[in-house]
């Protein structure tokens, strides 16, 4: 099966344009998108001002998807300020129905800030909007064309009645302030510069042919023998994964496969998991070190072989210099004493200069382009 070669170029150009003018946020742009061309929802995690609801907004902009909804949620917040207020001529014909137009049933990426302190009222409503696509108005169940909500919090919950809301966003990413080496580049940014203008924009029905184009793309054994192999580790860990997210996580896989122009998920996908996995920040480092390890191999090793291999070609190599400055001295003494008797010197200055420049020669000409090759065989 052959994918589209077109995909893989479109993606990059997106991430530049949402990466634009931020800082440390490479990996949280790409899992947005990622998470949105796969009909997924978004939790990011992280102190206020870290640019998340920037990040949803630029989500926003290379989505052709209709309406961008943004609300800042308390407990004291109303489902009419989510779905819209209640239509006094539907309650005139005893019908309890919302005016939706222009609030979340009628978006199609929606950034909901500190959507875990939302009372119940609204967290039921929107559990059947996240996963469904669909939300009861008054008799009636409506498709929405929402494609992601991305969430925002400061914390992840631990509260029972708030785990299956917490488990409707597939992808969880921790925003942190930037570091202390990218501090002066903050400062720094051109805040007049704006975004980059986005080019061919993701249109609804491509979203929706990716997302059935998934189905054919392959899941390697070696693949489902990495998941498989996670699953007692994850145990261990006191991680608990639903089969629905497992299913889901399948299906994030085959998405970034099917976006890089591949035909099958490949090993080095599963970078991923961490953030689709982890419950709680603090789980998604020992699940990226599993990834480093066992997929990548590329755990740290001991530098002591070649802290040893090191100073034995040093000491080598000071051997040499010392034979050098040996053989060389009679040499030069020679030379100087030549020079001072054709020239009738009676002072070193100038004949050290000529002098140093010969033995610099003498030297370069020791050692034979075959002893030369040895020693780089011996460093390779």
């Amino acid at each position: 099966m052959s994918t589209d070669p077109t995909l893989a170029p479109r993606l990059c150009a997106h991430l530049a344009t949402l990466e634009s003018g931020l800082l440390e946020r490479g990996i949280a742009t790409r899992l947005m998108l990622l998470a949105a061309l796969a009909g997924e929802h978004v939790l990011l995690i992280g102190p206020p001002g870290t640019a998340k609801s920037e990040l949803a907004r630029r989500l926003h902009g290379v989505m052709a998807v209709g309406r961008y909804f943004e609300r800042l949620l308390t407990r004291f917040s109303t489902p009419e300020e989510l779905f819209g207020p209640l239509s006094l001529k539907a309650l005139e014909d005893d019908r309890y129905e919302r005016l939706t137009e222009g609030y979340l049933p009628t978006a199609g990426v929606a950034f909901l800030d500190e959507v875990f302190k939302a009372n119940s009222a609204i967290l039921n409503a929107l559990l059947t909007l996240l996963n469904e696509r669909e939300f009861d108005n008054g008799q009636q169940r409506l498709a929405v064309p929402l494609v992601s909500v991305v969430g925002a919090t400061n914390e992840v919950p631990n509260e029972e009645a708030l785990l299956a809301f917490h488990d409707r966003f597939l992808v969880r990413v921790t925003v942190e302030p930037v570091s202390d080496d990218s501090f002066a580049a903050l400062l720094r940014l051109d805040a007049a510069a704006g975004r980059p203008r986005v080019v061919q924009p993701w249109q609804p029905e491509e979203i929706k042919a990716l997302i059935e184009a998934r189905a054919r793309i392959a899941l390697p054994d070696a693949v489902l023998a990495r998941l498989a192999g996670l699953r007692p580790r994850l145990r261990e860990w006191d991680i608990g994964v639903s089969d629905r997210r497992w299913r889901q996580i399948a299906g994030l896989l085959r998405s970034a496969a099917l976006t890089e122009g591949r035909d099958a998920v490949d090993e080095l996908d599963l970078w991923l998991l961490p953030y689709a996995l982890a419950h709680q920040p603090d789980q998604v480092a020992p699940l990226a070190a599993w990834f480093l390890h066992e997929v990548v191999q590329a755990a740290p090793q001991s530098p002591t072989w070649l802290g040893r291999a090191v100073e034995a070609f040093d000491q080598q190599l000071g051997l040499e210099r010392s034979a050098e400055a040996e053989d060389t001295l009679d040499a030069g003494a020679g030379k100087l004493a030549l020079a001072k008797a054709i020239g009738g010197q009676t002072s070193n200055e100038g004949m050290l200069r000529i002098v140093g420049a010969a033995l610099e020669a003498h030297q370069r000409r020791r050692y034979s382009r075959v002893h030369i090759a040895a020693r780089v065989a011996q460093v390779d």
